[in-house]
């Protein structure tokens, strides 16, 4: 969020302004949804008044908007965060014979996570459950494998995918060479 209160009070009245006719409403509906004068919003689009924060809570909220987002610089949405390839955090003593490149950020830990897993041929990757209702779903982007989840087995190749649960013991091998397999973790 921007730390300058004039950029802020700049970029207020044309956002809320900007919501309003996006949400397809005329000043008079966001008063009623809202429980903030006709005038007062009026005046706050115009910029010839500043909201308080409890009257700006009750716009964002009856015109179903983030309230950061209006704050935000306006190049906020137009950004590319990229992770050059020697950084991509690495996992190099789990499994045998495998190294893993962790893609998803740091923050989805425990919740939506994505790696990249390469094996040597015969190279395993044995995980003990996961949190209850975990699932994980795999894409094989080179070689084959086998694929152990419980006791429930399965050789994929080549772009096959599978989709299994990883509140069990489960187990990813290379068979027939190297492979290459891309894993996103979905815990609940």
């Amino acid at each position: 969020m921007t730390d300058d209160t004039t950029d802020i009070l700049t970029l207020l009245p044309a956002r809320l302004k900007e919501a309003r006719r996006a949400q397809g409403l005329s000043l008079e509906a966001v008063a009623n949804l809202s429980g903030v004068s006709r005038s007062m919003v009026s005046q706050i689009e115009r910029g010839e008044s500043s909201p308080t924060i409890a009257t700006l809570w009750n716009l964002t909220r009856a015109l179903q908007v983030d309230f950061a987002g209006l704050l935000e610089a306006g190049d906020a949405t137009d950004h590319i965060e990229v992770l050059l390839a020697q950084d991509v955090p690495k996992i190099e003593n789990m499994g045998q014979g495998c190294r893993i490149r962790i893609l998803s950020p740091p923050e989805d830990v425990g919740g939506h996570e994505v790696y990249d897993i390469r094996f040597d041929n015969g190279g395993t990757l044995i995980s003990q459950p996961h949190g209850r209702g975990t699932k994980e779903q795999l894409t094989v982007l080179e070689g084959s494998i086998d694929l152990i989840s419980g006791n429930a087995e399965s050789h994929l190749k080549t772009d096959d995918s599978a989709r299994y649960t990883a509140d069990v013991p489960h187990s990813i091998t290379a068979i027939h060479g190297p492979a290459r397999v891309f894993l996103i973790v979905k815990s609940n």
